[in-house]
């Protein structure tokens, strides 16, 4: 467990209403806590029951949260929009669920603003959220089991790109990376734009976020499970544990736990659009090999480092994490990353958290054949991985359609979302979004709210299809003219 905390000061204004800030620190380790339903949490019988700063209103029903979709969205629409007008404190502070690229960078660049937050993360491992670095010990064997590399093309994301290869954290990959058609026909892209990977695969990136910060508290493992509008304050609980209060807060993910969580808030305008999110699945399939996979080398005699693969179902990316991280082996062990497609994980699509057995072994197969098609190998030749690990992403980077704006922000509850989705769906659209609800947070809190219509983002603006490929973005990458000028070069050759 890592749990972080600084005091949080009491003003004069809120010690009559003094609640518990934070838990005192469990003398056991804490457990990962599933999303589940909230509707038996105890809540803390010494707060009053009148609602936010408005005596003359009749407190809500204590709502608890329904197993289907259709009853989460009939409560989001119901609930009543909590109205903050109590001036901000002289010393806010925000609370960000959520952890991952846009999180943290909402957290850093509120500090830059000179204000302080918390971040609350469900990871066990470390932060970082689709950042993700899984090393297995003793050998060890690395993958990149989520976000596998990214592009820049904005100047604000360029800033901080170029921060982590000054601290060494980050790297071009000049790796062959291309598309792969069944029988291991392999087109390979143009040299630009650069394509940058994680020096020690991609979870550093999300410690070097935080250790540009010093206003920064984080609190993980922790699932936010509730959050209460309070005489001014938004109180954040974990089943029923109070985890402080906030002047605003913001929702730095998304999926079923976030619709949840924001089914009876009191933000009904923020609910409705993350309720417009559409999100696909994606298996995640790491295995490690004795020997170099058969690889057929490219035009320049090197094998290819990655590839999206086209028309096999069980199979959209695969990606040499020893060649990517280490350099080029011509023999020794090779730890692999493969991604299926979002239809073939729509087929197959079972709880996250509780994935059958046979499930597993199904899609294992499914996805190692789809391999044996790719590189144009016989049927059952393909050696068996002696380390594998499968996982599903819940839609994760993934989404399906976006509002294309950097944030959204309600004045009137003070809360707001951030998220690679709202852009797009990359690493780059993540950090944007972080800095946008920031800086935006930032002005509110500067003007005193006075003015919360002024201030009101993304609220009502509609969600188009967003086009990719299964594992997410990579702008400069993504465009036709890339692609066409990607066959030309294989024309030329």
């Amino acid at each position: 467990m890592a749990f972080i905390s600084r005091p949080i000061n009491l003003t004069p204004s809120n010690l009559s209403s003094f609640l518990p800030i934070i838990s005192p620190k469990p003398s056991t380790p804490r457990t990962h806590i599933q999303c589940k339903s909230d509707e038996n949490s105890n809540l803390d019988q010494r707060k009053p029951k009148q609602p936010m700063n408005n005596p003359s209103r009749h407190p809500r029903k204590k709502q608890s949260y329904g197993a289907s979709r259709r009853s989460v969205i009939k409560k989001s629409f119901a609930q009543e929009q909590v109205e903050f007008t109590a001036p901000f404190s002289s010393d806010p502070v925000v609370g960000i669920i959520g952890g991952g690229m846009s999180g943290l960078v909402c957290a850093l660049y509120l500090e830059k603003r000179g204000i302080k937050s918390t971040v609350f993360d469900t990871g066990i491992h470390g932060l970082g959220g689709r950042m993700g670095t899984r090393i297995i010990d003793p050998q060890p064997l690395i993958f990149d089991h989520a976000a596998q590399f990214f592009t820049v093309t904005d100047s604000k994301f360029a800033e901080l790109v170029d921060l982590w290869s000054k601290k060494g954290l980050v790297r071009q990959w000049h790796g062959a990376i291309g598309e792969l058609e069944a029988g291991g026909h392999f087109v390979p892209f143009p040299p630009t734009p650069p394509r940058y990977i994680g020096v020690n695969g991609m979870r550093p990136l999300a410690e070097s976020i935080l250790s540009e910060t010093s206003m920064v508290n984080v609190v993980r493992p922790c699932w936010v499970s509730k959050l209460e509008p309070y005489n001014g304050k938004w109180y954040l609980s974990e089943k029923g544990k109070p985890c402080g209060h906030f002047d605003a807060i913001v929702v730095a993910h998304n999926g079923k736990c976030a619709n949840r969580l924001l089914a009876s808030s009191g933000l009904p305008l923020i609910a409705r659009q993350m309720k417009r999110l559409h999100l696909s699945s994606i298996w995640a399939l790491l295995a490690a090999f004795e020997d170099p996979l058969p690889i057929v080398s490219t035009e320049s005699a090197i094998p290819f480092e990655g590839a999206f693969v086209k028309k096999i179902d069980s199979l959209s990316w695969m990606a040499n994490n020893t060649a990517k991280l280490s350099g080029l082996q011509s023999k020794g062990t090779q730890c692999w990353t493969f991604f299926s497609t979002a239809a073939f994980g729509k087929q197959n699509k079972v709880p996250q958290e509780s994935v059958p057995s046979t499930t597993a072994e199904k899609v294992k197969e499914a996805m190692l054949e789809g391999v044996e098609i790719a590189l144009g190998l016989q049927k059952d030749s393909l050696k068996r991985p002696f380390y594998s690990r499968l996982q599903l992403w819940y839609g994760a980077a993934l989404p399906t359609n976006s509002p294309g704006i950097p944030c959204i922000f309600d004045p009137h509850g003070r809360a707001g979302i951030c998220g690679d989705w709202l852009l797009g769906s990359s690493l780059e659209a993540a950090a944007l979004s972080g800095m946008a609800l920031a800086n935006h947070i930032a002005d509110y809190v500067q003007s005193g709210g006075t003015c919360p219509d002024e201030f009101a983002v993304g609220l009502h603006n509609e969600f188009q299809p967003l086009k990719g490929h299964d594992i997410g973005q990579f702008p400069g990458l993504d465009s036709e003219e890339q692609i066409n000028e990607a066959y030309d070069l294989q024309l030329t050759m």
